[in-house]
């Protein structure tokens, strides 16, 4: 298993979203899933998505309950968590990778235009927009993985990884889609 993060947001229920976790999770050999919320739910401005199948992802994500670390997405409510084998009910959750601060946010709460008190150098993630990005600003790396299953704006489905190299955004079929060092 390789000392890498994969990151990941807004599956909304979609089987092909969680299916596309697994199967990011095995090609990069990752040791732990950081998931940015919206697990279940598609929420009321989406789409329903075609494979919606909240309980099968439910299955899939309590498969790797050990190996993921979540937020709380603005489509989370208190049932969700009673499914779910993992804490999804936290707006942020801190951790550190080989000695570097990693935030982590849905996007709603903390979000790149409402940063929270951050040390430079620390990594920034975020959900909500399903929007790839990664990106500097006033000392602090800005990343967000996209979506799994509903990307907007023409982007494709994509997740990212987390290594020593930095933070690199994958379509779903593994090729390389935006890069960024650390800071």
């Amino acid at each position: 298993m390789k000392d890498s993060l994969l990151v990941v947001s807004d599956i909304h229920g979609a089987l092909s979203g969680a299916e596309l976790v697994l199967d990011a999770l095995r090609y990069h050999d990752c040791r732990e899933i950081l998931c940015l919320g919206d697990v279940l739910y598609h929420g009321p401005r989406n789409d329903v998505p075609a494979d919606y199948a909240p309980k099968q992802v439910i299955e899939i994500m309590n498969g790797r309950k050990d190996q993921i670390t979540a937020v709380r997405g603005n489509c989370e409510a208190e049932v969700d968590q009673m499914v779910l084998d993992f804490p999804v009910t936290a707006d942020y959750n801190i951790l550190f990778y080989q000695g570097r601060r990693i935030f982590m946010s849905h996007g709603h709460v903390y979000g790149p235009d409402h940063l929270p008190k951050l040390p430079a150098g620390t990594m920034f993630l975020s959900g909500h927009t399903h929007i790839p990005t990664a990106y500097e600003k006033d000392g602090l790396l800005l990343c967000n993985p996209g979506s799994v299953s509903l990307p907007k704006n023409g982007h494709p489905k994509s997740y990212a990884i987390i290594d020593e190299n930095g933070f690199t955004v994958y379509t779903a079929d593994h090729q390389v889609y935006m890069h960024t060092d650390w800071l």
